[in-house]
């Protein structure tokens, strides 16, 4: 497979860019022809072709030509050759994973260091076996820094995608209850993600550890090169001065900085992103304009004026405990009116019921004026308390959004992806 990866690679080196999808451009591409669960994917190389691509690689011996380039397997050819051209670059990987906040932790990471080094970093939520190849082979000469996300829903992932990626660096922003279905239980989530600190801690590596999180510096005790964040005795500190709804916080020369991120549960996120700043030489001034200049987008912690309400749009993901920290955060702010409209949290198994019934009883603590749950087992957090008011579907709870008017009210609404809670914004 090496010679053939080295071959390979002198290939990929004359083209502009990596593909799978031969739906989108390709302006001389090497179009890898991936297998779905339903199709072939060598059945889409002529068309990657006759669009522009260089190359094709694909799994059918009976397609070779000069430019089809054959292998066993194009997954493992693409991960093979993601790894051979990392081993290429001689510049500091910073691999980020966590259960909670790793696209906002990643994303402010780069406005950071992007201040002072041409810095590469993961699009979108290309984090997982299939995304993190297609980052690394996005890394072009004149990069000096690369931040790669890493995602993961099992036991073993994480351990893959190190030995493709080679973090240098490493940060695990939080272990709380995500995918569950695939982890088996909190004990499985964080074996899983410790899987970034096992490979560093092999490989001589640094980490980048919240000393407010005893579970990420108990997981991280044997690691030598360590670099901490935000107590005052860390290599960096800050302090959260409020989240009403905007973080606004102190940093370690007494400045103080107004964020555009909402919740208090981001605060550590940006600490990271300064912390991280700092150990690679980005001017604290410049560090913080970069967060303060930093907006969410895509349905991430999101602040909308719709008529007179402020709606605080957080639907781009959702597990109970990101879903505990909106809440309570929310119940915390000052507002004359509040009203929370949560979805269904995905990939929970056979915890579903249960984890759904423990929100409902988060939500239950709080002072709120309307609660409206949505989903098929949102029915075990509405059964917590009868002003509860539950939808199966959100076509029904358009419908009530519809004929019962909120006006002048703080609006939180979040849920899992699967449920797209974001169009009820116009129901607003």
């Amino acid at each position: 497979m090496q010679n053939s990866i080295e071959l390979l690679y002198q290939k990929f080196k004359e083209c502009h860019h990596v593909s799978t999808d031969s739906r989108a451009s390709q302006d001389q591409s090497m179009f890898f022809a991936l297998n779905g669960p339903n199709f072939k994917g060598a059945g889409f190389a002529k068309t990657a072709l006759e669009k522009g691509a260089r190359y094709a690689v694909v799994d059918d011996p009976s397609m070779a030509a000069d430019n089809v380039f054959v292998v066993d397997d194009t997954l493992v050819a693409l991960q093979e050759l993601a790894r051979y051209h990392r081993k290429q670059l001689a510049i500091p990987v910073i691999g980020i994973t966590g259960s909670n906040g790793k696209t906002t932790t990643k994303e402010l990471i780069y406005a950071v260091l992007s201040q002072k080094f041409n810095t590469l970093y993961t699009q979108g939520n290309l984090n997982n076996h299939i995304g993190v190849p297609l980052t690394l082979l996005r890394i072009k000469p004149e990069h000096e820094m690369a931040i790669i996300e890493m995602g993961a829903n099992h036991i073993g992932e994480i351990e893959l995608l190190c030995t493709i990626a080679l973090p240098t660096h490493g940060l695990i922003t939080n272990i709380g209850k995500a995918h569950l279905e695939g982890f088996g239980s909190l004990e499985g989530v964080a074996r899983g993600k410790s899987e970034l600190y096992v490979h560093l801690h092999k490989t001589g590596g640094t980490v980048f550890i919240n000393t407010k999180n005893e579970h990420l510096v108990r997981m991280s005790r044997l690691i030598e090169s360590k670099v901490t964040y935000p107590a005052p005795s860390d290599f960096y500190h800050s302090e959260l001065l409020e989240a009403s709804p905007y973080v606004v916080y102190r940093d370690e020369e007494n400045n103080k900085v107004e964020t555009q991120l909402v919740g208090s549960y981001n605060y550590e996120n940006m600490a990271a992103a300064a912390c991280i700043g700092k150990y690679f030489g980005v001017p604290l001034a410049k560090a913080n304009a970069a967060i303060a200049g930093y907006a969410p987008v895509n349905n991430r912690s999101q602040v909308l004026t719709k008529g007179s309400n402020t709606i605080i749009l957080d639907a781009y993901n959702a597990n109970p405990t990101s879903m505990a920290a909106a809440v309570r955060n929310f119940g915390s702010m000052a507002a004359p009116k509040k009203v929370v409209i949560l979805g269904d949290m995905f990939e929970m198994g056979t915890e579903s019921a249960s984890e759904h019934k423990l929100l409902g009883e988060v939500v239950a603590e709080q002072n709120f004026d309307y609660v409206l749950l949505c989903g098929k087992d949102m029915k075990y957090g509405a059964k917590v308390n009868k002003d509860f008011l539950y939808f199966e579907t959100k076509p029904e709870l358009q419908v009530w959004l519809q004929e019962n008017k909120i006006s002048e009210s703080y609006i939180l609404i979040k849920g899992s992806r699967g449920m797209g809670l974001e169009t009820l914004v116009e129901v607003f």
